[in-house]
């Protein structure tokens, strides 16, 4: 599954990242921000109307990711999602 499809709230591994698909300063700056394989996700938030930008927990933080970036990531759920 990839990230931009990812239910919210549900946390999951990142399995892989499609670098060669991002542009050179998206994946500088996705490294940077330490997401890499075997790191926990999590969507939390997404725009209204399906759009840009999604909000997601990577480890501790919380980014905004493009759509056309979560779509890259490659995560594995790890549970069921928390009803809210």
């Amino acid at each position: 599954m990839r990230l931009d499809q990812l239910p919210l709230k549900c946390p999951a591994k990142v399995a892989a990242v499609a670098w060669d698909e991002l542009a050179e300063t998206a994946a500088r700056r996705l490294r940077e921000l330490g997401l890499d394989e075997g790191v926990t996700v999590e969507a939390l938030h997404v725009a209204p109307f399906g759009k840009d930008p999604i909000a997601c927990r990577v480890g501790r933080m919380t980014v905004a990711l493009r759509r056309a970036q979560a779509h890259c990531i490659t995560v594995e759920t790890t549970v069921e999602p928390v009803a809210a």
